[in-house]
């Protein structure tokens, strides 16, 4: 069925991601999230030297947490982690966690943090996410390869990275790869979803901010980027399906692109398991890197 036939109740649960795990209840499954990301987080804090709060616009939100080797390197590979939440939830705070197995390899992690709603709408998310790339490339002008994480909404802000049209920036970045995963790269489904009430996006503002409706600038701006599309096992059928066809759309515009559907995950544990150096997806961001 499309979307476009559900009812608003059968659509709020597809694009109610902890109803579908078949760990716990919804309720559990998302303390249990936050417990792991912060948890992860402070390991990383405590193997990695950190940079916290470090500023890359004027305003409060504006501002990233960076894990740094205690390994010198010359060929110093960047992950920008871009967290989910729905837009509306987590923060930088509890974003660090994909450091501890990274930053034992040489890599530098940053984790953005951006202004949720509602203080923050759509269109300033994707303003911030942009401005923070551009922020990093300057201040690490010597890393030899820039890589970008998101998960969830994160996944979506991470893809709209990837479409930017940078005439508008003082630098283009050359993003080498780019890990999507179970995002949202559509936005009009979830405009008439409990979703929406805190971001109160227009059918304007939902379709000039879905990656989906921007793969021609994608191509433009991402060409020589890698990118993974993956998705949790678990994952409802309709996140499966906003992946399935993102992925088929930018296959079929010829990018360099490849689907993970990753076995025995739903849409918390495929991220939280970042933190682990044996994890499937960890195995090949470090194989993408040529730190395997």
């Amino acid at each position: 069925m499309h979307w476009t036939e559900m009812k608003k109740e059968e659509l709020e649960r597809q694009y109610s991601p902890s109803r579908w795990s078949r760990r716990m209840s919804a309720d559990d499954v998302i303390k249990a999230h936050v417990k792991a990301l912060k948890e992860g987080t402070e390991q990383a804090r405590s193997v990695a030297q950190t940079l916290l709060n470090v500023p890359y616009g004027e305003g409060d939100g504006e501002k990233l947490d960076v894990y740094i080797p205690n390994i010198n390197s010359l060929d110093v590979h960047l992950v920008v982690y871009i967290h989910g939440g729905y837009w509306q939830f987590l923060s930088k705070e509890e974003s660090g966690f994909m450091a501890v197995p990274l930053v034992d390899k040489g890599v530098v992690v940053v984790a953005v943090g951006y202004d949720i709603a509602p203080k923050g709408n759509m269109d300033l998310m994707v303003s911030q996410v942009r401005r923070s790339i551009v922020s990093v490339i300057q201040q690490y002008s010597h890393i030899s390869g820039l890589y970008l994480c998101g998960h969830s909404a994160g996944a979506h802000l991470a893809a709209m990275v990837l479409s930017t049209d940078w005439s508008q920036y003082s630098i283009t970045p050359q993003i080498k790869g780019a890990f999507l995963v179970s995002g949202i790269y559509d936005l009009l489904p979830i405009l008439s979803t409990y979703v929406n009430e805190p971001l109160k996006m227009t059918e304007e503002v939902a379709v000039r901010n879905s990656p989906s409706k921007l793969v021609p600038q994608l191509k433009l701006s991402s060409s020589s980027c890698q990118i993974v599309v993956a998705v949790a096992e678990n994952d409802s059928p309709e996140f499966r399906k906003q992946s399935e066809e993102f992925y088929k759309t930018l296959e079929a515009s010829g990018l360099n692109v490849t689907m993970e559907d990753v076995a025995n995950t739903d849409h918390f544990s495929i991220i939280e398991k970042l933190v682990d150096g044996e994890y499937h997806l960890t195995k090949l961001l470090l194989k993408m890197m040529g730190k395997s």
